[in-house]
């Protein structure tokens, strides 16, 4: 266990249940560290943007990245409450593993899941992450994206798989399909082997993409007729949890 850590932790739970900017003598005597290593660690927290020193008193608070994080923590939140019963819909109808994904900067996230009753079936994880730009979930949300967001995967290509794309200009095509039809789909896959899937973005009120619904499955089974008409079923999921976050199409 990292003791600094943990300092560092309780020293923010302390500024941000205080009413007023804290001195460094005051914040030593109530946690009981040297001023020396108080000093240090709110030299840290200033460097990396979560304290910031009040000017003339010299005093320490907290800045509103601490609240960007918590908002950023209780959307998540919503988006899984709210896409539940879409999911265990979509999971119902098409018998394949259902996921919610979120976009983190070149990643997916996944944050929920249903797993299939098939005993031969996409295995992910709650948590886990993978390179959007070889992922169905991942090319469904960078459909809404400027297209400049693209270049940044460009230091990252590398084959994962046979069909993985590595390059700029397949990736584009790729995207680009996914705006026209309304989903993006991966017959075979390009992140790990034999996996089929598809997936649509979920938007919010302000028309901001928060997520992503898929499906997945082996594409010994799932093959490229499925996943055009699972795609349906994949659109009107994202579509109703799009709705229940309040978006409104044009």
């Amino acid at each position: 266990m990292d003791k600094t850590f943990i300092k560092g932790l309780r020293l923010l739970e302390i500024l941000a249940f205080s009413e007023t900017p804290r001195g460094v003598t005051d914040l030593a005597k109530e946690l009981a560290f040297t001023k020396s290593n108080v000093h240090r660690l709110l030299t840290t927290l200033v460097g990396q943007g979560y304290v910031r020193q009040v000017p003339v008193t010299n005093a320490y608070e907290l800045t509103n990245k601490i609240l960007e994080l918590g908002s950023a923590a209780n959307r998540r939140l919503d988006l899984v409450q709210v896409a539940r019963p879409s999911l265990v819909t979509l999971a119902q109808t098409t018998g394949e593993t259902v996921h919610l994904s979120v976009l983190d900067e070149t990643d997916v996230v996944y944050i929920d899941k249903i797993e299939s009753a098939h005993h031969i079936r996409a295995h992910t994880s709650v948590g886990m992450r993978a390179p959007a730009f070889t992922m169905a979930t991942g090319k469904a949300m960078l459909a809404h994206m400027p297209d400049a967001y693209l270049e940044r995967f460009v230091p990252l290509f590398k084959s994962y798989t046979s069909t993985t794309r590595t390059n700029l200009e397949d990736l584009r095509a790729d995207v680009e399909l996914a705006r026209r039809k309304g989903y993006a789909a991966v017959a075979h896959g390009e992140w790990r082997e034999g996996i089929a899937a598809c997936a649509a973005a979920i938007r919010n009120r302000s028309g901001e993409v928060v997520g992503a619904v898929g499906l997945s499955g082996p594409d010994s089974r799932v093959k490229r007729k499925q996943l055009r008409e699972f795609s349906d079923d994949v659109m009107n999921a994202a579509r109703t949890i799009s709705l229940a976050l309040g978006f409104v199409p044009r």
